[in-house]
């Protein structure tokens, strides 16, 4: 980068072994407007594992994932009670930068968000963004090395990253989030717009991903996160008060999860028992 950032400098330095905690979110409430979205939500996500965040619909997973990058904060009338910690600074605190947040722990969304440009400028955004005044173009051939898809558009890289297939699509726009070399990547269902064979190829990716990057991911698909990720963190509704407020009921090893959840509300969800 061109300079040291104090904020990032302060947000990294406590890099340490592989079992600490990266990201500890505790949510007593968050709302949009007067809308309350979540509450009671406490999770934590420790270095080089791939949590998934699964619920049924309103269930606040996307907003929860939102919060881990200060995503929200473009959103108007948002508000929580709580603390975000990131390797134990809180990303809330008034003297940090979103921005800065955000190069730290990256985003990849449910849509392919491209820009109406090259590949190559599409990949290069964000260290244009932050200044970095390094080799670019060394940097971009990693960043897609990395999202497996360098040996698919490395004669192309003038061309429009939109004239890619759906699955060539957020396996760029994953390249345009590792770029910055972050440490944590989330991902927004990113694999629901895809068909079964891109959705396979984004979830081997993910398993190579995780050896440098700690993930968190929002699916719909209970299969998916059962092949994908190490933690799973299941929401579901609150209706008691008239409005749609999620939760966080169980948080536990995905294989726990799955094969004996302790809450009745998992137990039901995954055995598909609602009615």
């Amino acid at each position: 980068m061109s300079a040291t950032n104090p904020q990032l400098d302060a947000l990294a330095s406590d890099w340490a072994s592989s079992d600490e905690l990266v990201l500890d979110c505790r949510i007593q409430e968050l709302y949009y407007g007067h809308v309350k979205a979540v509450r009671d939500t406490h999770l934590s996500i420790r270095d080089g594992s791939i949590t998934a965040f699964i619920g049924p619909s309103g269930c606040g997973k996307s907003t929860v994932l939102r919060c881990l990058n200060r995503m929200n904060d473009l959103i108007h009338g948002f508000r929580f009670n709580g603390q975000v910690r990131f390797h134990g600074r809180d990303i809330y605190h008034p003297r940090i930068d979103p921005v800065s947040v955000r190069l730290r722990i990256g985003m990849v969304f449910q849509q392919p968000n491209l820009f109406a440009t090259s590949i190559f400028r599409n990949v290069a955004f964000g260290l244009r963004l932050h200044r970095f005044r390094g080799n670019v173009a060394e940097r971009v051939e990693h960043a897609l090395r990395g999202a497996d898809l360098w040996d698919e558009v490395r004669d192309k890289l003038a061309s429009s990253g939109t004239a890619l297939s759906g699955g060539q699509q957020q396996r760029l726009c994953i390249a345009r989030a590792i770029v910055t070399e972050p440490d944590v990547l989330l991902m927004d269902e990113p694999c629901s717009a895809l068909d079964p064979i891109a959705t396979r190829h984004i979830e081997e990716l993910m398993q190579e991903l995780k050896k440098k990057y700690t993930i968190a991911i929002v699916t719909h698909d209970m299969h998916q996160a059962k092949r994908v990720s190490d933690m799973t963190a299941f929401f579901y509704v609150d209706t008691s008060h008239g409005g749609q407020t999620g939760y966080l009921v169980e948080y536990d090893s995905t294989e726990a999860i799955f094969e004996g959840p302790r809450q009745r509300y998992t137990q039901e969800y995954i055995r598909g028992d609602f009615s």
